[in-house]
């Protein structure tokens, strides 16, 4: 079965989301913990929690994915937004716990200058401070686009922080398939020798996630600008590729796309009609 979904509001509370998700057709769905563009997250409700995950349960959902706020950034040169984005990140993790063994996800954020090394130690240093050994959360780092002074346009970086990681079970990766072209990667032409690089440097046993979306700009622009299936460079006959690939195809796939429920809706239609369910 094709585990797809896309991002979900969460400001109805967590059991609207669940049937939002259903009203779709889409067996996971990923959301933000708290405002994305802001620091503010409500009250957990245990029953509100409790109707989710009886929906989860019952309609045999694939993991769901709580995302970090855009504003966060744990290799700031700036200290107080440092300390904040790792308290902020501590506070998602511990609220994921309410959904155990599912899925987190955060851009290791930018360097702003101090070198693509010194970020690196300062997410690293980060994880290795706020991961915990009983946590069933997988925290995941999202292959970014490389604009301005981002961290993980590389796969090389993400491996560097992989390394550093104590608790190496809680870390992982998500693949942004928007993020990796305009980064330069080709899945467009050589999805094979994409993976195989991955495979090669990160390892695809630590590739939990997909962000599926096509791109408004061309291969290697290092611009972040997503746009809906098969309306970008990317394409849709390359985005079902990626959906059936073997290394793949049994991954949650996360639209991104720039969609109401609605277009996620026929979206997601569309992918299940033509994936692959026999190979």
């Amino acid at each position: 079965m094709l585990n797809i979904g896309c991002h979900l509001s969460a400001s109805n509370g967590y059991e609207a989301m669940g049937k939002d998700a259903l009203a779709i057709e889409a067996n996971t769905f990923q959301f933000f913990i708290r405002n994305p563009r802001g620091s503010k997250a409500k009250e957990v409700d245990l029953e509100d929690v409790k109707s989710l995950l009886k929906i989860i349960e019952e309609n045999k959902f694939s993991r769901i994915m709580g995302h970090a706020p855009y504003t966060l950034n744990p290799c700031s040169i700036n200290e107080r937004t440092k300390e904040f984005t790792w308290w902020a990140i501590e506070d998602d993790i511990k609220r994921m716990e309410y959904f155990p063994n599912n899925l987190y996800n955060f851009h290791p954020g930018n360097h702003m200058g101090q070198g693509t090394e010194v970020g690196i130690t300062n997410i690293i240093n980060m994880l290795n401070n706020i991961l915990k050994p009983t946590q069933t959360t997988t925290v995941l780092l999202e292959t970014m686009s490389g604009k301005g002074t981002e961290v993980g346009s590389k796969f090389e970086d993400l491996r560097k922080i992989i390394d550093g990681v104590v608790l190496k079970d809680k870390i992982g990766v998500c693949l942004d398939a928007c993020h990796v072209y305009s980064a330069g990667y080709d899945i467009v032409n050589d999805l094979d020798g994409v993976l195989n690089e991955f495979d090669r440097i990160i390892g695809l046993d630590k590739l939990y996630a997909i962000h599926l979306n096509d791109s408004k700009n061309p291969l290697a622009s290092q611009k972040d600008r997503h746009e809906k299936i098969g309306e970008g460079y990317i394409g849709k006959e390359a985005i079902i590729r990626i959906i059936n690939h073997p290394k793949l195809r049994n991954l949650p796939f996360f639209l991104e796309t720039p969609n109401d429920l609605s277009g996620h809706g026929r979206e997601i239609k569309m992918l299940r009609e033509a994936y692959m369910c026999n190979v």
